[in-house]
């Protein structure tokens, strides 16, 4: 069961062929899987938690502002539809997000109206000067130039190579899974004592069929899937010292090195473990979580890159920018905040447009949709004070003269 698991996980993570963590199928090394299937558990654990990084910013809108006004042209169709001839922006974001968390930096070229991710290059850092980019390769295309770093949009994740770090951590694991995976084995076998009359000499035929007996017919027995018979002659006895037993403590203890893999690697990234391993209670809080100390973090690194090379302090202070919008991250049920809707809506705090936009809706094409509503139960304080002082003159109260108290 354990060798067909990391059988399995070694096709799916692999290159789409099978990867066999045995070149022995009946004398199993469980050393050497264990820590090949280790390795695979963290690959597993990385990737999974990098797809859901991926996917989240691959949700966000990428909105773009001149002169303080959403505005839908070419800039926002680079990143939200179309980034390159080859890719949308999803699989643009995929890619994107998949190198920034593999190697720790990705490096975007802007090239002949796309924007190009590079699969490979060489950086010379400098402090006073622009960093040099070279053997940029997208693809089978190398660029035959250097780029500066004002000409490119490039990103570190950290000082620390997460991945190297989480590498080092799980290092212990290794024994840890061996023992596991030993016990659970260990669990399963069959052991018993094979009773013979006298020990046959060597090189004899009474010793040729003696070996015949052991490495073959016993051993066959022994590893039937089906109902198998042992036969045995005058002389020989078989005594079982032990059956087959399932330990589920020990399947709980892989599991529990698998869990504690996934829930380090997501908390390395900022995601709440739960996220992770599926579990549904506290969903909308580790939610919350997620965007506020993975996603929020992350999208404001990104848009900062962008801001300061694709626009500028002169363009930004002219109200010219552009801003990841994570809102669109949440499922919103229109019916469940239907409460919610009325009180931003009647409060002034939106329009209509605003709030079918944040629900994923076309707008109303309609003056009326785009104007700020306030009931009549907000207000200003200011207004509510003169409301009063003009009720009271109107109205004095009993035991006045002239609006004064005697």
């Amino acid at each position: 069961m354990v060798v067909r698991f990391f059988d399995w996980l070694g096709s799916k993570l692999g290159s789409g062929e099978k990867i066999s963590v045995s070149e022995q199928p009946v004398f199993w090394n469980a050393d050497a899987d264990a820590q090949l299937g280790t390795l695979y558990i963290q690959e597993m654990a990385f990737w999974s938690t990098v797809g859901l990084i991926a996917r989240a910013v691959g949700k966000c809108e990428f909105k773009t502002f001149e002169n303080g006004a959403e505005i839908r042209k070419k800039e926002y169709y680079l990143w939200n539809i179309e980034p390159n001839k080859n890719q949308n922006s999803s699989g643009f974001i995929g890619k994107w997000i998949a190198r920034l968390y593999r190697d720790n930096e990705c490096l975007i070229v802007p090239w002949d109206r796309q924007l190009l991710i590079a699969d490979s290059f060489m950086r010379q850092p400098y402090t006073l000067y622009d960093d040099l980019f070279s053997q940029v390769t997208v693809g089978d295309f190398t660029f035959n130039r250097t780029f500066n770093q004002s000409e490119v949009l490039y990103w570190q994740l950290a000082d620390q190579d997460v991945k190297s770090l989480l590498a080092g951590l799980f290092a212990g694991y290794d024994r840890l899974l061996k023992s596991t995976v030993r016990s659970y084995t260990q669990g399963r076998t069959t052991k018993g004592i094979y009773k013979y009359d006298s020990l046959p000499v060597a090189g004899d035929d009474e010793k040729k069929e003696f070996n015949r007996q052991v490495n073959i017919r016993i051993k066959q027995w022994l590893e039937a899937e089906k109902s198998a018979a042992l036969t045995l002659g005058k002389g020989q006895e078989w005594k079982a010292e032990g059956t087959k037993t399932y330990s589920s403590e020990n399947t709980r203890d892989v599991r529990a090195l698998i869990d504690d893999i996934s829930d380090f690697t997501a908390k390395a990234f900022g995601i709440p473990a739960g996220l992770l391993s599926g579990k549904v209670a506290g969903t909308k809080d580790a939610t919350e979580g997620f965007l506020t100390f993975c996603i929020d973090p992350l999208a404001d690194m990104l848009q900062e890159e962008i801001m300061r090379k694709r626009y500028g302090y002169a363009e930004f202070a002219k109200g010219n920018y552009l801003k990841i919008d994570t809102t669109n991250i949440r499922n919103m049920d229109v019916y469940m905040l239907a409460d919610n809707i009325r009180k931003i809506i009647s409060s002034g705090a939106f329009s209509i447009n605003e709030v079918r936009k944040r629900l994923g809706e076309t707008a109303i094409d309609e003056p009326w949709a785009d104007k700020h509503i306030l009931t009549k139960n907000y207000g200003a304080l200011e207004d509510a004070l003169t409301t009063l002082a003009a009720a009271a003159a109107t109205h004095p109260r009993r035991g006045t003269k002239g609006g004064e108290t005697k």
